[in-house]
């Protein structure tokens, strides 16, 4: 715990206000799930069934998008309630989004194989690359994508 107090003091002021920010959504968007239809939390953006053709992101553009997915991944391990893939992947679209960073999101299914249940996963992607949820990706089928600002 007190690593990570200092490590949050060694940030810079845009880092911990943004981190401040991304914690917040975090909440937010966790009580979202449990409270609203998926509809309605994905109303602003661009649905696709099938992956349209991915946009090239500039490097710069990449890597404010690398440094946000980072500052959730790491807000989301100290949250009291669950923060996964779901939650980081909707709040780091926000964050993205505010900071004029394009980039479509995927969900995606499985069927496990000794039970026969089904698992989801989302993640995200700037460009190339993977900025959220990356971990174990290719094992699922994508049901759905979603973008915004790309252009």
């Amino acid at each position: 715990m007190f690593r990570a107090v200092r490590h949050f003091l060694a940030l810079t002021t845009r880092s911990k206000a943004l981190l401040l920010q991304i914690y917040l959504l975090l909440g937010y968007y966790r009580a979202a799930i449990l409270l609203s239809s998926f509809r309605r939390l994905s109303s602003s953006l661009q649905h696709h069934r099938q992956e349209p053709p991915r946009v090239p992101a500039t490097a710069e553009q990449m890597q404010r998008a690398a440094h946000l997915g980072y500052l959730v991944a790491g807000a989301a391990r100290f949250t009291p309630w669950q923060s996964r893939c779901l939650v980081q992947v909707l709040t780091l679209q926000r964050m993205m989004a505010k900071e004029g960073l394009g980039g479509r999101f995927y969900l995606g299914v499985m069927r496990e194989s000794g039970s026969g249940e089904l698992s989801a996963h989302a993640w995200l992607r700037c460009g190339e690359q993977i900025i959220n949820g990356a971990q174990g990706h290719e094992r699922f089928t994508v049901v759905s994508t979603y973008n915004w600002l790309e252009r």
